[in-house]
């Protein structure tokens, strides 16, 4: 009930709690269609939602970034794509080198035939010179590498990988990094997609083609990152 939703909300973390009670509401509604109605239909009060993050990286602080990061490979890998597609980080970090087509400089975001989520978008990403010049210079290092295995014992060939192996999270390589680069707690992994959306407003890009490389709707560039844009309350 209501009462049992806020006193949760107050022992938890603001957005922690949102997510939980969000779960849990998405999980009632779940039951309620498809196996059996519920009667009443328990009442879920969501804390209010936070203030969008937008907290990106100037051009500086990317650059130092990429330096923290230079004797990392995967990391580094995963910061120029981060910075240059926008993409998210686990999208980013299951991305194969099938999904990318050099001669035509595209990058899909997912798997051939899989599905896209019904809330975050996955779709194919125009690659600019730079980036498609770096992944040109990766793939070719790639060639000697042993990747590792998937059951059928195909090879998984990761983007961003350690060695061959698949890299699922970036834990102590990317903290080590942020701190040389002397950079705050705010900046995660999910910052450079922000970053990606600010520089593209910054770059006063077409906000329909900006939210299509991005993989957002163009409500949401604009509610987030509209005020970047130079044309923001112009007139």
């Amino acid at each position: 009930n209501v009462r049992a939703c806020r006193a949760y909300a107050e022992k938890r973390p603001k957005v922690a709690a949102r997510r939980d009670l969000e779960t849990l509401r998405a999980a009632l509604r779940h039951w309620d269609k498809e196996h059996g109605r519920l009667n009443p239909m328990p009442s879920i009060a969501l804390p209010v939602k936070p203030e969008a993050r937008d907290r990106y990286l100037t051009r500086k602080e990317a650059a130092s970034l990429l330096r923290a990061a230079r004797r990392v490979p995967h990391l580094a890998r995963f910061i120029l794509l981060g910075l240059y597609t926008g993409t998210r980080s686990g999208a980013l970090l299951a991305a194969e080198w099938s999904w990318v087509d050099l001669e035509h400089g595209l990058m899909r975001r997912r798997a051939p035939g899989e599905a896209d989520g019904s809330t975050k978008r996955r779709p194919p990403v125009r690659l600019g010179f730079r980036i498609r010049a770096h992944l040109r210079r990766w793939k070719r290092q790639d060639e000697t590498v042993a990747f590792a295995k998937d059951a059928d014992g195909v090879p998984i060939r990761r983007i961003c990988h350690y060695d061959g192996q698949p890299v699922t999270k970036l834990r102590r390589s990317w903290l080590t990094a942020r701190n040389a680069a002397g950079l705050d707690k705010a900046v995660t992994p999910h910052t450079l997609r922000h970053t990606r959306a600010t520089w593209l407003m910054q770059g006063a890009v077409d906000m329909w083609q900006a939210a299509q490389s991005l993989g957002m709707s163009v409500r949401m560039l604009e509610t987030v990152y509209g005020h970047h844009h130079p044309d923001y309350q112009k007139d």
